[in-house]
């Protein structure tokens, strides 16, 4: 826990003070600093640091959360098609150029957070017409189902868009840049909930490991449990998603990073998982920003390009311990 608070310090710093220009930390509280220095770092920079951390946080938690509920490694905040659904919503804002009245430029964001929900219940309500006791199995191959289909809009969406295409892909390809304070308020919210709601069922995360049959008999509410991390999941992931587009790898990769260090209790998964979630991701920004400056790469593509090997060699370390993958 000290290593990953004092690397997530150190990636904070490097975020704020790293870039097309370097400006040194002792400016946050420097009241001599030059104006434009200030206005760098507390109205772009800070609000960009904070956005990719809660982003990352979110994602972590709600893939380490999924993967225990779901008893599969391979379960990430997007196996449900809560980030399909997500997209869908806002791929839908952009390409039919909506722009309600009370929400103006957070339409986006909000018909984002729409979309995820909506999935959320249509995959509990499919699920649950399936089978009543909602189990792993169902779970997973409903998501799969719309995943898929929430994907063909998409493409539909994008095949048939014109001007908007360049948009559109640019926030599928996920990014935190240009955001600001007001997107960090509009997320925060939702994400501390959710967080919260994910942290106070760890220990029936912890006997679910166990079958479902068992978790029953010590007294585990096993469909109470999943009700509560299927939907704060959902709306961590959804949070994410609406205001930063879609970022794979951060829900697989870190909670695997982090049983390898300290095991699979979800008591130490979960909040070391947000810790190192907002890290990665902070990080991931500022190599996003800064790799070809003065252009910038989507964020996007950073986490897949370091996600995929990372991942990969989780993955046959993983096997030639003699684990399950599936």
């Amino acid at each position: 826990m000290g290593i990953s608070i004092a690397i997530l310090v150190a990636a904070i710093l490097l975020g704020i003070t790293v870039g097309s220009v370097s400006i040194p930390v002792s400016t946050l509280w420097d009241k001599n600093a030059p104006i434009g220095d200030q206005n760098i770092l507390w109205q772009i920079r800070m609000p960009r640091v904070v956005l990719a951390g809660i982003v990352g946080a979110a994602l972590a938690i709600a893939g380490a959360s999924f993967q225990g509920l779901l008893q599969n490694p391979l379960a990430d905040p997007y196996t449900l098609g809560l980030s399909s659904g997500a997209s869908v919503g806002a791929v839908a804002t952009l390409f039919f150029g909506l722009q309600l009245p009370l929400l103006g430029a957070f339409t986006l964001p909000v018909m984002s957070m729409l979309g995820a929900f909506l999935t959320m219940l249509a995959v509990m309500t499919f699920a649950n017409l399936v089978d009543r006791q909602m189990k792993m199995e169902t779970l997973i191959l409903t998501g799969i189902i719309m995943s898929s289909f929430l994907g063909s809009i998409i493409s539909l969406m994008i095949a048939l868009t014109g001007d908007e295409l360049r948009q559109i892909i640019g926030w599928l390809l996920g990014s935190v840049s240009m955001r600001g304070w007001t997107y960090v308020q509009m997320a925060l919210p939702f994400i501390a909930i959710g967080s919260v709601a994910l942290l106070l069922v760890r220990r029936e995360l912890n006997v679910l490991a166990f079958g479902e049959e068992r978790a029953q008999h010590l007294g585990v509410s096993v469909k109470r449990s999943k009700f509560v991390v299927l939907v704060a999941g959902s709306v961590v992931t959804g949070a994410a998603v609406a205001v930063s587009g879609t970022i794979g790898f951060v829900g697989l990769v870190v909670p695997h990073m982090v049983r390898l260090l300290v095991g699979a209790d979800h008591r130490y998964v979960l909040p070391l998982s947000i810790i190192n979630g907002a890290s990665l991701l902070i990080l991931c920004d500022l190599v996003a920003r800064t790799i070809i400056a003065p252009t910038e790469l989507p964020i996007g593509v950073i986490t897949a390009f370091l996600g995929a090997p990372l991942f990969a060699f989780i993955f046959f370390h993983h096997r030639k311990r003699g684990g399950a993958t599936t």
